[in-house]
């Protein structure tokens, strides 16, 4: 089944393809197979034996297209309106949470809608209202497929959870509240349960019935970056702020009138301060310096990747067997253990590789020609490793703790959408168009 890349970065979140063939340069001009339009989206494209499905925000209209594996050919296209509409972090829109398929099916969950599904060929199968959902930044975690259930991690300011529904109709199978606060990041599977990270906490819940098997409050509070599995270890990243912050001098930046308060217009393209003044403290969307203080200082602790080694016994929490702490703040990409090597990618195109069995740190540099932002997560396939920036720029490198870059290439199109990978073939998804690349034409 298109070699599992049926969610977001494939085999259990993992980013990583088997088989070989694979370029060693993501070039438009010499490595399309195919390109097509596709609406703008941030959603990464995912892929069943003949079909790959991606979500777009256009028109104000939240879209899920189809396209043909072989040809590129846009098959079908449905639309939705929003129910709703907040100020949220502009990188996280409204179409940014990648679908999920079970090979035939697909699942899109817009989070100003709900959970749909659709059919091969397009026919609505099922709606499923969820939300509003109570976070500054906006829901940003993708659905997960497994044993006939689409699975969802709601983690918020207030009322998080996760649930189960029935694949074939939707319904609510079971629904479990959490006391984990706001996160983005996609849960993972783990033998018989769901592994989730959000908040400081990593936690794990049974899949049969969702009840709470465990949680560790041992991670970093800010938590974008999904967890990623090898055998029975689990990989995670989180970032915080530094404790020296001046917190007060930030609060009195922010108030312009100067009356001891955060709010109207204040309050404006500042998604993490509505926040708070909307579902912390008084809630009455007026930010007091004591309540912005509270909720910042939450946020003091190292950045840190850790490693935790999962038991087979599924009530018994994980045992932490390294901390790597290192200032990677505001990473949005998820980590790639790949060949027993951890790769971290942060903003200005700095990368680090990590030795997976100990957090040893191998090697850090900047790629070459490609210094941009980076949303997209890396992903790897036949001793490579692509990495994309937000500014197109591409980047092919040789895998291993002292990694070397094999090629750069400029597709000239933003790029948010972490690349599919399956049979040699790397698809991948800028603001433009979907395109298929391979070793040659």
């Amino acid at each position: 089944m298109a070699e599992d890349w049926t969610r977001f970065r494939g085999p259990n979140g993992s980013g990583i393809a088997a088989g070989e063939g694979y370029p060693d340069e993501l070039d438009p001009a010499k490595n399309a197979l195919w390109r097509t339009a596709a609406r703008p989206g941030k959603s990464s494209p995912v892929l069943t034996d003949g079909l790959i499905f991606l979500t777009a925000f256009d028109d104000e209209r939240l879209y899920t297209q189809c396209f043909s594996r072989d040809t590129g050919e846009l098959l079908w296209e449905r639309s939705v309106e929003r129910n709703r509409e907040a100020e949220l972090n502009k990188l996280n829109e409204p179409a940014a949470i990648s679908p999920v398929t079970d090979g035939a099916n697909v699942y899109v969950f817009f989070r100003d809608v709900g959970l749909l599904s659709y059919d091969p060929a397009g026919a609505l199968r099922w709606k499923t209202p969820l939300g509003p959902f109570a976070n500054s930044m906006g829901h940003g975690s993708s659905p997960v497929f497994v044993d006939g259930r689409i699975l969802v991690q709601a983690d918020q300011k207030l009322g998080s959870y996760v649930a189960a529904l029935n694949a074939s109709n939707g319904e609510i199978e079971w629904k479990t509240e959490r006391e984990e606060g706001e996160g983005w990041a996609t849960p993972l599977l783990f033998k018989d349960r769901l592994v989730t990270i959000s908040r400081g906490w990593i936690g794990a819940h049974a899949l049969d019935d969702g009840r709470r098997l465990w949680g560790s409050k041992t991670l970093s509070p800010a938590l974008v970056a999904s967890p990623v599995a090898v055998d029975d270890r689990v990989y995670a990243f989180g970032y915080g702020n530094a404790a020296s912050t001046d917190w007060e001098k930030s609060f009195r930046n922010r108030d312009a009138d100067g009356d001891g308060f955060v709010s109207g217009k204040e309050l404006d393209g500042q998604p993490f301060l509505a926040g708070i003044a909307k579902y912390e403290g008084n809630r009455d969307d007026i930010l007091a310096l004591d309540e912005f203080l509270a909720a910042a200082r939450a946020t003091e602790a190292p950045s840190s990747m850790v490693a935790f080694r999962l038991e087979d016994d599924p009530t018994a929490p994980p045992v932490e067997l390294w901390r790597h702490e290192r200032a990677f703040n505001g990473v949005i990409p998820s980590a790639l253990i790949y060949r027993d090597v951890v790769y971290l990618i942060k903003n200005g195109g700095i990368l680090e590789t990590l030795d997976a069995a100990t957090g040893e740190s191998l090697k850090m540099g900047r790629l070459r020609d490609a210094i941009a932002g980076y949303s997209a997560s890396p992903v790897a396939a036949d001793g490579k490793v692509y990495m994309a920036g937000e500014d197109g720029k591409v980047s092919v490198l040789k895998a291993g703790g002292d990694w070397q870059a094999l090629s750069t290439s400029d597709f000239g199109e933003e790029i948010y959408a972490t690349p599919a990978l399956s049979g040699g073939k790397v698809y991948l998804r800028t603001q433009e168009a979907l395109y298929c690349l391979g070793a040659g034409r």
